[in-house]
């Protein structure tokens, strides 16, 4: 029977197995994570997500609590626009979160960094630019650019001596986004190294309507964009994410024209994840019912999430002057707009369920943001006497998809005989 290790991905003159973790943020996908991913052959992401913040985690820095010190005498203002990110630390804070890893890395895999347009952060452009620069300063293998078009993000860095030997990918939804996409590369003459095409079935902001979402399937968007690359006499690796649970689920899709495969959902209850553990059990309980696409995400984008994560209702005061990752050039952000309005009708108790404060929610995992295929986690491993379930490691997750057939899922070893 074929398995997902009968495949290589050929990548910047290197061969990987085809499997690529995608970069979950807030520090989830965390340096570890990443590590493990890499050790194991394949490539795995970091993630950008309020970079600052993973930044004092993991290397006692303290941009964020800088921050708040600078600007928290003017919190009582709506408008943002005087929380400026100092783009030194941000550069920096990028840098030494790529450079940790990259000084641990080992095995013959890749570590590679998830960059998000859609972070806007007060000032767009240049605070892109710094978590570009940052990365590539860090030694990173691989950007994967995502949440956003991308349109002038290669001209940030076009004069960076590792402009055209790092690897750069570009995710998108559809054909036109990568058409787009192109049209500006081919002005540096730098087409990307590869490209992810992410269905409706995956986690977090979507490309995809959050009434339409059902009408698209990532079949049929990697059979356009792998016949669009054909046309065009592109050889760009293709790499389709989103609901890919099995490894036979992978095989089929490298058949029909993809390269690799990425994928996220099964690996977000890993102990490497840097999800605390109690939450990793209220995936594992999840049903089909729970999962949700909503619009409560300030960034305009809709997201998939369990509908009972705590940040759905929430009414904290924003928390711009400290995090304020998603404020627009203008320094507004609709969260600001909605808990305005929600503290007018009840000061006492402030409720919203139409927005949420992404960057505070987030830091304090109470996004509980999922793939569609969240409900089958339970199935993947073993069930304790307890009744929660264990937490497996990505070497289970990541030799289930190398290895496994017939659209089966390999179990991972039960606790008490990996204790002997």
């Amino acid at each position: 029977m074929t398995r997902l290790d009968d495949f290589r991905l050929n990548l910047g003159g290197k061969e990987y197995i085809p499997i690529m973790l995608g970069g979950m943020g807030v520090d989830i996908s965390t340096p570890d994570f990443a590590l493990a991913g890499a050790r194991l052959g394949g490539i795995a992401h970091l993630s950008d997500a309020l970079i600052c913040a993973v930044s004092d985690r993991h290397h006692q820095t303290d941009f964020v609590k800088q921050r708040y010190k600078k600007y928290k005498s003017l919190s009582g203002q709506d408008n943002k626009s005087f929380a400026q990110f100092d783009i030194d630390s941000v550069k920096e804070a990028t840098r030494l979160l790529v450079a940790n890893a990259m000084e641990r890395k080992e095995g013959d895999g890749a570590v590679f960094i998830n960059l998000m347009e859609k972070l806007t952060m007060n000032n767009p452009r240049e605070t892109l630019k710094a978590r570009l620069v940052g990365a590539l300063d860090g030694g990173i293998e691989g950007i994967s650019l995502g949440a956003g078009l991308h349109l002038g993000s290669l001209d940030l860095i076009k004069d960076h001596p590792r402009f055209r030997s790092v690897n750069i990918g570009i995710i998108v939804s559809s054909v036109r986004a990568l058409k787009l996409f192109l049209k500006r590369t081919a002005k540096l003459n730098r087409h990307p190294d590869y490209v992810v095409v992410e269905g409706p079935l995956a986690g977090g902001h979507l490309g995809f309507g959050a009434d339409d979402w059902q009408n698209y399937d990532l079949n049929t968007i990697m059979a356009e964009v792998v016949s669009f690359l054909k046309e065009e006499e592109l050889d760009i690796p293709v790499i389709p994410a989103g609901g890919i649970f099995t490894g036979t689920e992978g095989v089929e899709l490298i058949k029909q024209g993809a390269s690799a495969i990425q994928v996220a959902t099964r690996f977000i209850i890993t102990q490497e994840s840097g999800l605390p553990d109690k939450i990793k059990q209220k995936y594992f309980e999840a049903e089909e019912d729970d999962i949700e696409v909503n619009l409560v995400s300030p960034t305009g984008y809709p997201m998939r999430m369990l509908k009972n994560s705590p940040c759905i209702g929430k009414g904290g005061k924003p928390n711009c002057e400290s995090l304020g990752y998603v404020l627009d050039r203008n320094g507004n952000c609709s969260y600001i707009e909605a808990y305005n309005e929600a503290a007018k009708l009840n000061p006492d108790k402030i409720s919203i369920k139409n927005k949420t404060c992404l960057c505070t929610q987030m830091r304090a995992y109470n996004t509980w943001t999922c793939g569609q295929t969240t409900y089958r986690l339970k199935d993947t491993t073993n069930q304790l006497q307890d009744g929660t379930y264990q937490i497996p490691m990505v070497a289970d997750i990541f030799n289930d998809y190398r290895y496994s057939t017939d659209n089966q899922i390999i179990l991972p070893q039960p606790i008490e005989k990996r204790a002997v």
